[in-house]
């Protein structure tokens, strides 16, 4: 049933508070890892075998009554699910020790199975109206998770994320409502029929501005993107990973990808929009990385220069390119999420973020300072690691479109990421061991062996990269490139 992907979050989110009247601890870690784990699997066996067959289309009914709500999965919905459980699984993991010291865990749980339900539902909506409820629902649990220690910077760039994303919201409300008004429905299919057949493309740039601005905020595409280096680093270490890792990218560059290819279709204007936007974002968010002290404030501005070849990638709109794009969605996600991870483990074992006051952590912590070194190489794109495939990709299909200029401002940034990378290594890791860390211990079990395996999970991508090409990639750039024609004949239901 392609409708337990939304309800089994859900329902867990429901009764966790009441479970943690029983078990504290156990029983809520236990069920939010198991519901992950078994969505994961779910997604790689009955989601792969739907998709293969053409059947993932669910109508929602409540008491056989039709409620006019209906979800797909298909190659590219399914390759996002495939993601945002992978990374969830590394993310519960980790949050068995983590998140002790931060008191409740059935209401830590609860939201982040909101917010994973939110994303799941986003995915799969095949109309612009329930596209816009699920996107809130996970931003609304994020707002909870992004204030969840109650500190003051918490609870302000909480705040603050909150203020900006109520823009983007009435932006895309704004979209949303021009294109009722003109097409009479919200279906994708609908709306991409009827732009198709009838003269009204002012009415759809005019949308478009909207959608970009909306989603664009969202994705913390520059310059839309001050909300995102204040909210990632005051989250707790889980959150700040699931939100640079997983959350710009489906409430962003999932619903903007999704409109502008299968409904819209990709315009040379809106092309070019895209792919200066995506190379903006590479170079400023790489360029002010660089200047950071705290490492998950440099992490965060690492995650808007990636999300900016993501956009680019997709901008480009070559075969290769997509592929691409595709492809560094889930690995920045995976590498990022470790990094981010990592950062909350240094900050557990020493209690500090600035890395002024690190150094040497490598002698005590030999399990995060080789799993940082993982994930820096994938984020910078070093071989053999997944991060480059998908950025040689991306690279490969700027050249194929002729677009020799971003190529090389990509490879460029690619090469300040691995400066700022190595300045997180020397500083953290490396040289001589400061007096006041001599007594720092590695992390303990659950957190350890949530960073080795998803630093794993990116050794193998990177080795078996034409697997998972052919698995998981492929079908989602086949509904991609086949544009409003996919919409129009899929997705009118």
């Amino acid at each position: 049933m392609v409708s337990l992907f939304i309800i089994i979050p859900f329902v867990l989110a429901a009764f966790l508070p009441l479970i943690e009247k029983v078990s504290k601890r156990f029983l809520p870690d236990l069920l939010t890892n198991l519901a992950i784990l078994f969505l994961l699997i779910y997604s790689m066996t009955f989601g792969y075998q739907v998709v293969a067959s053409h059947s993932g289309i669910r109508h929602f009914q409540w008491f056989n009554q039709n409620l006019n709500i209906v979800f797909a999965l298909d190659g590219f919905s399914l390759f996002m699910l495939f993601a945002i459980y992978l990374v969830s699984f590394g993310v519960t993991l980790f949050s068995i020790d983590y998140m002790e010291h931060y008191g409740s865990k059935g209401i830590f749980y609860a939201l982040f199975m909101i917010m994973v339900g939110g994303m799941s539902g986003l995915v799969l909506a095949t109309d612009l109206f329930t596209i816009y409820v699920f996107l809130e629902v996970a931003a609304i649990s994020s707002y909870g998770l992004v204030a969840y220690g109650l500190k003051h910077d918490e609870l302000e760039a909480s705040f603050k994320y909150l203020a900006l994303s109520a823009v983007a919201t009435a932006f895309l409300l704004l979209g949303i409502a021009l294109i009722f008004s003109i097409t009479g429905s919200l279906k994708l299919g609908d709306i991409a029929d009827r732009f198709f057949k009838e003269d009204a493309k002012f009415i759809m740039y005019i949308c478009t501005g909207f959608f970009i601005f909306g989603f664009g905020l969202k994705a913390a595409l520059v310059p839309f993107h001050s909300w995102l280096p204040d909210a990632h680093p005051s989250a707790p270490a889980p959150i700040s990973a699931m939100l640079s890792g997983l959350l710009i990218k489906v409430s962003g560059v999932y619903a903007l990808t999704r409109i502008f290819l299968n409904v819209f279709g990709l315009t040379p204007a809106v092309s070019t929009v895209l792919m200066y936007l995506g190379i903006i974002s590479i170079l400023v968010g790489a360029v002010l990385a660089l200047g950071q002290d705290d490492i998950k404030r440099m992490l965060a501005y690492s995650s808007i220069s990636q999300v900016g070849y993501i956009i680019l990638g997709f901008g480009a709109g070559t075969s290769f390119a997509i592929m691409g794009a595709l492809f560094h969605i889930l690995n920045h996600a995976l590498a990022k999420g470790l990094l981010f991870l990592n950062s909350g483990s240094v900050e557990h074992s020493t209690g500090t973020r600035d890395l002024n006051k690190m150094g040497g952590l490598g002698k005590r912590m030999p399990i995060t300072a080789a799993t940082t070194v993982v994930g820096s190489l994938s984020v910078a794109g070093v071989p053999p690691l997944n991060g480059f495939w998908s950025k040689l990709f991306i690279i490969i299909g700027l050249l194929q479109a002729r677009a020799y200029g971003f190529a090389f401002v990509a490879v460029l940034a690619s090469i300040i990421t691995l400066w700022y990378y190595i300045i997180i290594q020397r500083r953290a890791f490396f040289g001589k061991l400061k007096e006041t860390l001599q007594n720092v211990k590695e992390v303990p079990f659950w957190m350890a062996l949530s960073t080795l395996l998803i630093a794993l999970v990116c050794i193998i991508i990177g080795i078996g990269f034409p697997v998972v090409i052919s698995k998981w990639i492929t079908p989602a750039v086949n509904i991609l490139e086949y544009g409003i024609r996919y919409a129009m004949q899929y997705l009118r239901l």
